[in-house]
């Protein structure tokens, strides 16, 4: 695998694992299993609603021992047309002394296709910061970054991107509508984004449901499990296995994200939800 470097830290890496993240070695096929094809321009949101938000703890596992680091928060705004989807994600006083972080992602998609018209990237992480703004022509497939150290340094810059191309926020919402029950275990769904001046290939990989599967300090749910593949890079070594649990359910909202990192390892857990489309019927327990 070709190894990337991608500036991605805290609450990226938690983005990337709700999805599969890789640069691929191979070509993936759209045909998942089954002999099921998965629309990619388009999908109907049959997920989620304006004011769902749903907010994770994040933990970092260092020497054995795991210490609560921050959390992230997801929200979703109505504004006619559009979709506002937002994440925020911030460590708590008791972990700055180690590393600090307030980033800021947001999104704003086609109701129709959960395509990106604009997104937005603004984070302070450690000594490092980003702000970026792409606006997304998707009929032209084009996109221009605004990209700096911060909103008062910047460079616009356009790139050619594929059809169909999705942000690292937008991909989140859009294969939480993917229907799932259809395909064979390790099935692979490939989708794309256009993220830090480039288009990543992604796939998701389809693991199968545990029907009894306990989140800490949330009860035991009916899950769908995913073992997403990562960019080597900064944040990810080359071979690292990635677990995501989501409710078997009609909200699937992710419960639990485990992964390695390059020291230690992280986890994110689900700590509060409301506003969801539908009752939490994947709860048994």
């Amino acid at each position: 695998m070709r190894k990337k470097t991608i500036k991605t830290g805290f609450v990226l890496a938690v983005l990337c694992s709700l999805m599969a993240f890789k640069n691929p070695t191979e070509p993936i096929e759209n045909n998942p299993g089954n002999g099921q094809e998965v629309k990619l321009c388009e999908i109907e949101n049959r997920t989620f609603v304006p004011g769902e938000e749903i907010t994770y703890k994040l933990y970092y596992n260092w020497n054995f021992i795991w210490l609560s680091a921050g959390e992230v928060t997801f929200k979703v705004k109505d504004m006619g047309s559009k979709y506002h989807l937002s994440a925020v994600g911030r460590t708590y006083k008791s972990y700055e002394w180690f590393f600090k972080v307030r980033d800021y992602y947001d999104s704003y998609v086609d109701k129709e296709s959960l395509l990106p018209l604009v997104s937005v990237r603004d984070v302070q992480e450690g000594g490092y910061t980003l702000y970026d703004r792409v606006a997304f022509d998707q009929e032209e497939k084009v996109a221009r970054s605004t990209r700096g150290k911060s909103r008062k340094e910047t460079k616009t810059t356009e790139y050619q991107i594929e059809s169909c191309m999705h942000d690292i926020l937008s991909i989140i919402y859009f294969t939480r509508n993917i229907e799932f029950n259809n395909l064979e275990k390790n099935s692979q769904i490939p989708i794309k984004i256009f993220m830090d001046n480039e288009v990543w290939p992604l796939r998701v990989r389809y693991k199968g449901k545990e029907q009894k599967k306990k989140i800490k300090d949330n009860g035991t749910f009916k899950t769908i499990k995913f073992s997403p593949e990562v960019i080597a890079g900064q944040v990810f070594n080359e071979d690292t296995e990635m677990n995501v649990w989501v409710t078997d359910d009609k909200n699937r909202i992710p419960l639990l994200i485990e992964s390695p990192v390059a020291v230690g390892s992280v986890k994110a857990v689900l700590k509060s939800y409301k506003g969801l489309r539908y009752d939490m019927d994947a709860k048994v327990d």
